[in-house]
């Protein structure tokens, strides 16, 4: 049983709960633009299953089927002991590979690009880790653990990393020896030298430690949050596809032929000698670092929000509605489309620029609703898309007026 679905309201609680706590403390943790893209990443990220078509799902039960030995009994104890036990070990080797070679760093570098860390950092989640993630999970189905049994820990898994990612719990003591705690999980979003590509474990540290890849938060040495080559973007888009877009290049551009294929499989970093000379590329200065923060207007920043708890509904009644597989999609399309023009405009674009976009995605829902119709779904069903149309209409035409919008401090 996937658990995370059941547990999303918890996380919005909470999310509530530690910016408030923040406020109380004088220690606010969030920016209203960061905190926007990685919730839409989060979203998008658990979209992705009305796009996929499970290839991982497919080979598990063909190895279950085939190649696992007698499968344990779901309904005894230990199974489920040896099951989470088994999904840590396999879940730090997934999330150290993930760090040290490229083609997979290029699938989990989204949840790193924050460069603030609270709640809503634990759900900026990739939306490409389908692609490779599966095989390291391979060795659970073939020593027998049944599938429910592996997505139900997993699902946990999951859900205790959420509560590791803020800043306002110290160190805890004892604790940290055996499982992974917000002090050493701080460690593995920094971008500090002595931080870096360290404490890799979801659920027990114990793994870091026999591998010799644990490192202790230094009162010394601040942490701080990002990735070295920074986003410096709202875009999801970007997000997901930059390292991507960055070995492709790489791989065309290299004279070598070696070098071509060498790209894809190295370790994180490495790139070609002849490309790395002619097309040098920047690396973020920790002793000048400054936030990506463009600033907008309280009246985007409001209609930003309201995109963002709108896509989150669409989400919702997507997720709670059987859809055939292109009506799936299209709803998919439908919240990439909202989040790119929302970063559009978290980055300071100019309403006159974005009018365009915003009314081509508007013009993209209403084909949405006529093809809805047509299939024979009624339109006081689709009263609530309809009534969001309006809005979104009412709002631009707010924000096109002959009045500057920006350069107003956005509320923090």
């Amino acid at each position: 049983m996937n658990l995370v679905i059941y547990a999303i309201p918890f996380f919005m609680l909470a999310i509530v709960l530690e910016l408030i706590y923040g406020w109380l403390k004088q220690r606010n943790t969030y920016r209203l633009n960061d905190s926007i893209s990685s919730l839409f990443l989060g979203i998008l990220s658990q979209a992705m299953r009305f796009v996929t078509l499970g290839v991982g799902g497919v080979i598990y039960y063909l190895i279950t089927k085939h190649f696992s030995t007698p499968l344990m009994d779901p309904s005894h104890w230990t199974t489920w002991i040896v099951a989470m036990i088994f999904y840590d070990f396999c879940y730090y080797w997934l999330h150290r590979m993930g760090h040290e070679r490229t083609i997979l760093w290029a699938a989990h570098v989204a949840h790193h690009q924050s460069e603030d860390y609270n709640l809503t950092t634990a759900l900026r989640q990739t939306s490409t880790g389908f692609l490779f993630g599966w095989v390291f999970f391979v060795p659970m189905y073939m020593l027998g653990i049944p599938a429910e049994v592996v997505v139900t820990v997993g699902s946990i898994n999951l859900i205790y990393q959420f509560w590791v990612h803020t800043e306002h719990i110290p160190k805890l003591g004892w604790f940290e020896w055996f499982f992974v705690s917000p002090s050493n999980h701080r460690v593995h979003h920094a971008q500090n030298d002595v931080y870096m590509d360290r404490n890799y474990g979801g659920l027990f540290i114990i793994w870091d430690r026999l591998f010799g890849t644990f490192q202790e938060e230094r009162i010394s040495d601040p942490v701080v949050f990002g990735i070295r080559g920074a986003l410096n973007s709202w875009s999801p888009v970007k997000a997901l596809t930059h390292v991507y877009k960055d070995m492709a290049k790489d791989s065309w551009d290299t004279a070598h032929w070696r070098d071509k294929l060498r790209v894809w499989v190295a370790r994180t970093g490495w790139r070609p000698a002849d490309v790395a000379v002619q097309f040098p590329r920047e690396k973020t200065d920790l002793s000048d670092f400054k936030r990506y923060d463009p600033k907008v207007s309280r009246l985007v920043a409001a209609y930003c929000f309201f995109q963002l708890v709108s896509v989150g509904l669409l989400l919702g009644a997507m997720q709670s509605t059987e859809l055939a597989y292109w009506h799936g999609v299209a709803g998919w399309t439908v919240l990439l489309a909202t989040a790119i023009t929302t970063a559009l405009w978290l980055e300071g674009g100019a309403p006159n620029d974005l009018s365009l976009w915003e009314l081509l995605r508007l013009g993209a829902l209403g084909l949405l609703v006529l093809l809805f119709w047509s299939k024979g779904v009624s339109l006081s069903a689709m009263i609530p898309i309809l009534i969001y149309a309006g809005l979104n209409a009412l709002f631009l035409l707010f924000l096109l007026r002959p009045h500057p919008l920006y350069g107003a401090k956005l509320s923090r």
